[in-house]
């Protein structure tokens, strides 16, 4: 019958201190008439439950056990033997964890695994989590002001990247030279622009983006454009685009 309570119940880890164990007898011998050892401590145990028993994982196959002269079965029945004997009231239960011929790994771990041990299962989920993959295309971050290209950084000056950022807040539109023009460059540059010189910058731009450079289009007669494709991604900044 399940115990009422079954949805709350969990696991908690023990502190175990050699010292209680000083003469490391082997698993038939019986205990010794001694005093008991102080009880072991019980981490993660919080005011309201009460501890019920415990597991022990034992990580080892067949062909380990053959080699040290016994077999699981016998390792089974000795545990339990020396359970019976430190406390005949104890109750167990045993289990064999199973895995594919060949699958590899500690043995400990695939029965924690095979028996649903939370701490393994989480570090199992963990190691699992596909590798980010490399990002390939370009990603203009506004925020940062600074553009990659299939992970490199590229190398933009001041200008470049504020023409880049010019064309991205008003992506879709073609922009007119004039009005870059007026946008890029005010009445206390040192460089006198002329229509010429936004063509320059383009193409410097461009040359900068390499495979990705028709993301700037040129509309002929009139200026320039920003054209997003699947593999350019823009990180905005809070400032919205300018035309809304």
């Amino acid at each position: 019958m399940i115990p009422k309570g079954f949805d709350t119940m969990s696991l908690a880890t023990l502190d175990l201190d050699r010292t209680h164990f000083p003469d490391q007898r082997p698993l038939h011998a019986v205990p010794d008439p001694d005093p008991a050892p102080p009880p072991t401590r019980i981490r993660a145990v919080p005011d309201g439950p009460e501890a019920r028993g415990f597991v022990l994982y034992v990580g080892i196959d067949e062909a380990k056990a053959q080699a040290s002269g016994t077999d699981l079965g016998s390792i089974v029945a000795a545990l339990r033997k020396l359970a019976t004997d430190l406390a005949p009231a104890s109750e167990t239960y045993a289990a064999v964890a199973l895995a594919p011929k060949g699958s590899g790994g500690r043995d400990l771990d695939v029965v924690r695994l095979a028996l649903q041990d939370p701490a393994a299962l989480a570090r199992h989920r963990q190691e699992q989590q596909p590798t980010q993959e490399a990002v390939e295309g370009v990603i203009v971050d506004l925020s940062r002001r600074n553009v990659t290209i299939d992970e490199q950084p590229a190398a933009l000056t001041y200008k470049e990247f504020e023409l880049l950022r010019f064309l991205v807040m008003r992506e879709g539109r073609t922009i007119p030279r004039a009005e870059l023009l007026a946008g890029l460059w005010g009445a206390d540059d040192l460089e006198k622009p002329n229509d010429r010189t936004i063509d320059v910058h383009v193409r410097r731009l461009r040359s900068k983006l390499g495979a990705y450079e028709d993301i700037i289009r040129t509309v002929r007669g009139v200026g320039y454009r920003f054209d997003r494709h699947a593999d350019v991604s823009v990180r905005h900044a809070t400032t919205p685009s300018p035309d809304f």
